[in-house]
């Protein structure tokens, strides 16, 4: 019998389509729900569920998928149990040119060898170090942020999480110039993802991000060889140090592929938290005072690694906006097998979908889940404990986020030095638009004000 990961190589590029037994519909011709996808997913998955209940087909990219929703869904796939589904398969479509080999495009043994290498960059002593890069680099980024005057604040956190991505991830003191470029290099990487038009013509939006992706690849292989003597703590030292069982190192090749990855991977989802998490700060400004006042118990200009543990409500807003904002609204596996969940028979070659998103606001297992409430996450509450799948933000199972502890660890850091010199604030009435898919993020930018406390 063929192996998961044999079978999962075997795979057409072409999903299965022939889904039709499965309860939903395919939308319009041609385009299918893509619209509704794109601009309004939370709505489009409440409307499928309503008509069709948590197991249910839909046509969206060009593509049809079955969408498993609820923890249990979450469970089934993300856990994976019995090694049904790749990841792989299911982002190569997205990914594959512009971010192949990352830890999410690899599937089964292949991804459990590289992903325990790579798990030693993410351990206490290497983000003891990470926390002392970070602390002055966000505290001296934010000093210039316009004061007293509306500006948009996702420009600013990009930028700010790219100049210190540069330090903390590759240890790379950049002149302006130089940062200019890998900043922009990586942004068109980015923005490739979401190429319609996936052949490069020059100017278009996937020729710049090809053309990103070769910057990136050339910067970072040129550095490899002094990473490799280096004895710095940065996350690029780390990567280019860590060694197997045996002894056996990462090649070249592999390290410039997981850097670039994990750039991406680290960036767009702590931009993304971080813009949700000062909107919901700003809209909630009783939780931005309780928050500040817990940071103010902290004596010094910087916080270390032991002190972040100290900071128990600010991880409650942490978890409360990814549960109501998640990075990743939804994730996606193609199924290596023939399989059955809740007795619907899901076709090998398949798109299959868990819905996180979905998921944190269910009702059953959230109290008021439209409502922004940190406190659900206190040891009295621990709403989050009646079902191991109901929050899931970074996923689940094999391929759960190795970055998680970090995220928080970032998000926290930029919190200390933003509440305690900032008072953040949104225009009454105001809402921020926000396009969920495929990574959420302000429409408008997140139009905020700021002045020193």
């Amino acid at each position: 019998m063929s192996s998961s990961a044999e079978l999962a190589a075997q795979l057409p590029k072409k999903t299965n389509s022939h889904v039709t037994h499965i309860p939903g519909n395919s939308g319009l011709p041609v385009i299918g729900s893509t619209y509704g996808f794109l601009t309004d997913f939370p709505g489009l998955t409440k409307k499928m569920v309503s008509q069709y209940g948590e197991v249910y087909r839909s046509n969206a990219l060009f593509q049809n998928a079955i969408s498993l929703v609820g923890p249990d869904g979450n469970e089934f796939i993300l856990k994976d149990a019995e090694r049904n589904f790749s990841s792989k398969r299911a982002w190569d479509t997205v990914l594959e040119k512009i971010f192949p080999n990352g830890l999410m495009l690899r599937d089964f043994e292949n991804h459990k060898y590289h992903r325990k290498i790579l798990q030693g960059a993410f351990k206490k002593a290497p983000m003891q170090g990470y926390v002392g890069q970070m602390n002055p680099a966000i505290s001296a980024g934010i000093n210039h942020w316009p004061v007293d005057a509306e500006f948009k604040f996702f420009d600013h956190i990009k930028t700010l999480l790219l100049d210190t991505g540069a330090e903390v991830f590759l240890g790379a003191t950049l002149d302006e110039k130089e940062a200019k470029k890998i900043n922009q290099a990586f942004i068109d990487a980015v923005d490739a993802t979401l190429a319609v038009v996936r052949f490069p013509i020059p100017g278009n939006t996937w020729y710049r991000g090809m053309k990103g992706r070769k910057i990136l690849e050339n910067f970072i292989q040129a550095l490899i060889p002094e990473k490799r003597q280096s004895s710095s703590g940065d996350f690029f030292s780390q990567i280019c140090d860590a060694k197997d069982e045996d002894g056996n190192q990462l090649s070249d090749s592999d390290v410039v592929d997981h850097m670039i990855f994990l750039l991406f991977a680290a960036h767009d989802t702590t931009t993304s938290t971080l813009s949700s998490m000062i909107y919901l700060l700003a809209k909630n400004p009783e939780w931005q005072t309780a928050v500040r006042e817990e940071m103010e118990n902290i004596e010094n200009d910087n916080i270390t690694y032991d002190e972040l543990s100290n900071l128990e409500k600010t991880g409650w807003v942490f978890k409360e906006t990814l549960r109501m904002c998640p990075a990743l609204p939804t994730i996606p596996r193609r199924a290596v097998r023939e399989c059955e969940y809740k007795g619907y028979r899901i076709p090998k070659n398949a798109t299959v979908s868990a819905h996180p998103l979905y998921t944190h606001f269910m009702p059953e297992y959230w109290t008021n889940p439209e409502t922004f409430d940190p406190e659900r996450w206190s040891p009295e509450r621990a709403e989050y404990k009646k079902h191991f799948f109901q929050f899931a933000p970074f996923g689940g199972g094999a391929h759960k986020c190795l970055g998680l502890n970090f995220a928080e660890i970032q998000s926290k850091i930029f919190l200390f030095h933003f509440l305690r010199t900032y008072t953040v604030s949104v225009t009454p009435g105001y809402t921020m638009p926000v396009q969920t898919v495929p990574i959420a993020m302000p429409k408008d930018g997140l139009l905020v004000t700021i002045r020193r406390n």
